[in-house]
């Protein structure tokens, strides 16, 4: 897997959570990972979140840091929880700010507002993720907590930094799979 910090700012409207859109726009090939600054606008005939749908809870911020990943090589039930993994590599990098954070599921929160939002879905070919944190607390439909009220300026720099952490772990695991011999 492959990660790339993109440095143009893009407005996240949910039609970027499909199949091939990393390698479309930025020539990444493959299973990836691409994370972008820009504000969040996901009408409801986006989401692919049924819950929120039926709910009638549009997602919107000012400034949010997006990832999308895109694996080719596991089903919905795997890439959950490689969603998971990745939202629990986020809030270990996030405390070593030294933020107490909390995880339910995959949602994080800081000092009980909701900091991140985050989906996994199935395309014909791949299975995606699109998570993301706000950077700042304006323009969003409830009170959230941010990256900017934790102290975290360098968003770039955090961002390699997760991603960083993700792509170690996925080969890691890849590396885990290969080794041991089977057993009959």
């Amino acid at each position: 897997m492959r990660y790339i910090f993109i440095d143009k700012e893009i407005t996240y409207t949910g039609r970027e959570l499909c199949p091939h859109w990393i390698y479309r726009n930025f020539n990444i090939q493959g299973s990836a990972i691409a994370a972008f600054i820009g504000p969040v606008r996901v009408d409801l005939g986006e989401m692919v979140d049924i819950e929120d749908v039926l709910n009638n809870e549009p997602i919107s911020s000012d400034k949010m840091l997006n990832f999308i990943i895109e694996d080719f090589e596991v089903n919905l039930g795997h890439m959950v929880s490689n969603q998971r993994l990745f939202v629990c590599i986020i809030k270990e990098v996030i405390e070593e700010y030294g933020a107490v954070i909390k995880r339910s599921g995959d949602d994080l929160f800081y000092q009980d507002r909701k900091l991140s939002v985050s989906i996994a879905t199935k395309s014909l070919t791949s299975s995606l993720v699109h998570t993301a944190l706000n950077i700042v607390s304006e323009g969003t439909p409830i009170p959230v907590s941010s990256l900017n009220e934790i102290g975290i300026s360098d968003i770039k720099g955090f961002a390699l930094k997760v991603m960083e952490k993700f792509t170690a772990e996925i080969e890691d695991m890849n590396f885990a799979k290969s080794k041991v011999r089977g057993v009959i």
